[in-house]
């Protein structure tokens, strides 16, 4: 049984990331994989355009999936 996972670190004063950065779309992206949503696929219009809720920059983080 596996009690946690730590994926990054930051400095010592919890401020700069120094390894292993993750961007909230990326975390987004993450979150809707395991809920079996495509999230290149979910788009809302607005303003005449097609947005995503994962902009342009979100990927899946595969270091974190078992």
């Amino acid at each position: 049984l596996q009690k946690g996972l730590v994926h990054g670190e930051t400095d010592d004063y919890c401020y700069n990331i120094t390894r292993n950065p993750v961007h909230v779309h990326d975390l987004n992206a993450t979150i809707l994989h395991l809920m079996g949503i495509d999230h290149e696929q979910l788009t809302f219009k607005h303003q005449g355009r097609n947005y995503r809720l994962t902009d342009v920059h979100g990927r899946v983080v595969d270091q974190i999936l078992a």
